[in-house]
């Protein structure tokens, strides 16, 4: 009797493994940091809208050598005449109007925000991306060390068998010799595929953050779970594709470039304030020994610069071409999503073609490998020919590994360029 005491590995699902990339992810955490910077500049704190308030104080000891002459023609001498000063004031500066100019700024501002919004998503959308590669790499070796460990478990049963067949002189020893090759071939491919299945899990670790530390499983299962038509997903595209969302927010932003410039042909009207208090302890040649002042002063301020060297001309003129060139960058990117799309389309349909044949294949090649065995079992074919239905047989299972995953792979560029990617069940 033999106890065992099997401990179940932890499953990483999918899920898990999306919920900690959008967590742990350092490419992730750096874009969202930009976001928090971007709406932090998005603020009214930020746009000169309010008016800035200062104040200062200060204090001054004078001890001077002073001959006074006063006008009956008396003089006086003072020698280390002291005398102090204390002052202290509050201002307010408001720009009234500039033209326009933080109008415009505050918008640009927002969309800026906008902007790194989606540079975020965008950044997300590759980490998925990534994260499944690596994901599904570690499901498909972990699939083909499954298949392998089966081949093995199948040239150990052909050794038994042959070891016995030998011992009891119905074959010669080279069936055992065969066999025991097939077999140090079959470990080979296992313990290399055991260091290619660590290897990927370390890869994957790094999409994660380096936060997962146990040892896990992966799911090897996969749906493919794209339900729209072609036409549809399309029409998404030209209108979700995070590509082209940027370039309509950069063309959003150099459309107010062109009005912030030109809001320097304008003039300024600012309004200023002061409230302020001053002290004075003159020394004896002063008529007045102590004055004490405090008042509100206030005012208004016209700026208007009727040429500044033509900087501002050139300032607008650049903005225009810049707006001309996302433009032409909006129309460049609409082709590019065209052409991926079709291809990324015509590239799912084919690998998902290309997975239901091996399917088909796995069936032909059990059913062939089934007959074989059972050909052997009663001496009808030697160890050559099932050695060979055996890995036609491995071939297939690991051409169909590969077949799955890639049309899997696939279908998710199609989600990505078609803008849908964050928003199905993957």
């Amino acid at each position: 009797m033999c106890c065992f005491n099997v401990q179940a590995q932890e499953v990483l699902t999918k899920e898990e493994a999306i919920a900690l990339a959008l967590e742990n992810n350092y490419g992730v955490k750096i874009a969202k940091n930009a976001v928090t910077v971007a709406e932090n500049n998005k603020s009214i704190l930020n746009t000169e809208f309010l008016p800035t308030v200062t104040s200062s104080a200060g204090a001054t000891y004078n001890l001077d050598n002073t001959e006074a002459e006063f006008s009956d023609g008396s003089t006086t001498v003072l020698n280390g005449a002291e005398s102090t000063n204390y002052n202290a004031s509050v201002s307010l500066n408001y720009t009234i109007f500039d033209g326009l100019g933080r109008r415009y700024n505050y918008k640009r501002l927002k969309e800026q925000y906008r902007l790194s919004e989606l540079q975020a998503r965008e950044t997300i959308e590759n980490t998925i991306i990534q994260l499944f590669s690596v994901y599904y790499n570690v499901a498909q070796l972990t699939d083909n060390l499954n298949t392998l460990e089966e081949t093995l478990n199948i040239t150990k049963d052909r050794l038994i068998r042959a070891q016995y067949q030998f011992d009891y002189g119905q074959n010669t020893k080279l069936e055992v010799l065969n066999a025991e090759v097939d077999i140090n071939n079959d470990s080979i491919n296992i313990i290399n595929i055991k260091q290619d299945i660590k290897n990927a899990k370390r890869d994957l670790k790094l999409v994660l953050g380096e936060t997962y530390t146990t040892d896990y499983g992966i799911e090897t299962e996969v749906e493919f779970t794209l339900q729209f038509q072609k036409d549809s997903l399309f029409e998404k595209a030209k209108s979700r594709n995070v590509a082209l969302l940027q370039t309509e927010r950069n063309i959003a932003i150099s459309t107010l470039d062109i009005n912030s410039g030109k809001s320097a042909y304008l003039p300024t009207i600012g309004l200023i304030g002061t409230y302020g208090w001053n002290k004075n302890n003159n020394n004896a040649a002063s008529f007045v020994a102590v004055s004490t002042n405090t008042g509100l002063s206030g005012g208004l301020n016209f700026t208007w610069d009727l040429f500044d060297g033509g900087s501002t001309i050139t300032t607008v003129r650049n903005a225009k071409v810049n707006l001309e060139t996302q433009k032409l960058e909006k129309e460049n990117i609409l082709l590019s999503i065209e052409r991926d799309f079709s291809n990324a389309w015509d590239n799912y349909l084919n690998k998902l073609e290309i997975y239901n044949i091996q399917e088909k294949n796995i069936l032909t090649a059990e059913n062939n490998f089934e007959r074989t065995q059972e050909k052997f079992k009663v001496g009808q074919v030697n160890s050559i020919e099932f050695r060979q239905a055996q890995l036609n047989l491995l071939n297939v299972e690991l051409s169909r590994n590969e077949a799955k995953f890639e049309a899997k792979l696939s279908e998710l560029e199609v989600l990505q360029i078609s803008g849908e990617l964050l928003n199905v069940q993957l």
